[in-house]
């Protein structure tokens, strides 16, 4: 496997964006405020229409004369209002014939800046409306309120918004050259990654990363720093990058529960051309940060 370049000053690819939220616009009655809305339809397998570009895939938008029912207001750009709507696949948008449908994971590499921003905050905030539909309080249906980002109980008047579930990924290293990857039993052989977890009710994300570690490989780690970040709307997640050391002379002791193999590897073997590990794609996170670790370019830690 070769992992490919590092990004350098690019972070990873799901934290791009090209568009202004327009928060304050969400309280309007016309958050397009009269101007046309390009609406982006995403199904119900949070797929979205594409097409080929001179650059690489695109978005196909459906140009709209006004914010339509049911739509989320993602912001604007250049002037131009977006949205999306959670709608069925169709063969044509606007008139213009549809290429293909694809995800999130299958095209939010590829595309611009702009699509790539607006179509992960899309997926983020439709699937939200999916699984919140009705009260937590006392189970009656809410009425969507600010375009799309906030529902409300209407017997007890109490607002909900959209949430976001906090999850730590971390690369853990030796001080050295070796670094350790992990495997889960469902996925395809050969595909190892960095280690990850979701932060508890209470809990930092550093403290996280430091139990999350030691659940799942048994190593105590130390010289937790910070990465960079990016949503994962899968449905709805938030991974937070770290980098954290472990003594490598520590015996790795699996939870068979979450990991299926794991072991340390060397920059030599990340970078071999065998083709026999395969990691990441270079949508994720986890490839972004061993990307770095490859070029050396993660936080220094003090030896």
């Amino acid at each position: 496997m070769t992992a490919g370049p590092a990004s350098g000053d690019v972070g990873p690819l799901l934290s791009r964006s090209g568009h202004d939220r327009a928060h304050l616009a969400r309280t309007l009655t016309d958050p397009a405020n009269g101007r046309p809305v390009r609406v982006l339809t995403v199904d119900s397998a949070r797929a979205v229409p594409v097409e080929e570009g001179p650059a690489g895939p695109r978005l196909v938008w459906d140009e709209r004369p006004a914010l339509p029912a049911g739509a989320v207001f993602l912001g604007e750009a250049g002037g131009v209002p977006y949205a999306a709507v959670r709608g069925e696949r169709s063969l044509t948008v606007n008139g213009r014939p549809v290429e293909h449908w694809a995800g999130l994971r299958e095209v939010g590499a590829e595309l611009e800046d702009l699509d790539a921003g607006l179509l992960a905050q899309a997926v983020g905030i439709l699937e939200w409306h999916e699984r919140n539909r009705f009260s937590p309080l006392t189970g009656v249906a809410t009425t969507v309120e600010r375009a799309g980002w906030s529902q409300r109980d209407p017997t007890t008047g109490t607002e909900f918004f959209p949430r976001v579930d906090p999850a730590v990924i971390m690369l853990v290293h030796d001080g050295g050259d070796r670094v350790v990857l992990g495997r889960q039993a469902a996925w395809p052989p050969g595909r190892f990654s960095i280690l990850a977890g979701f932060v508890e009710p209470g809990e930092s994300a550093e403290a996280a990363v430091a139990r999350e570690v030691e659940e799942e490989v048994g190593l105590r780690v130390t010289d937790v720093r910070y990465v960079a970040s990016q949503p994962w709307p899968f449905p709805q997640s938030l991974m937070l990058g770290f980098v954290a050391r472990a003594d490598g002379d520590q015996p790795l002791r699996l939870d068979p529960h979450e990991i299926e193999e794991a072991r340390w590897f060397t920059r030599e073997e990340l970078r071999g051309p065998d083709g026999q590990l395969a990691v990441p794609p270079s949508i994720s996170i986890a490839r972004h940060i061993l990307d770095r670790w490859l070029e050396d370019e993660l936080p220094p830690t003090p030896r």
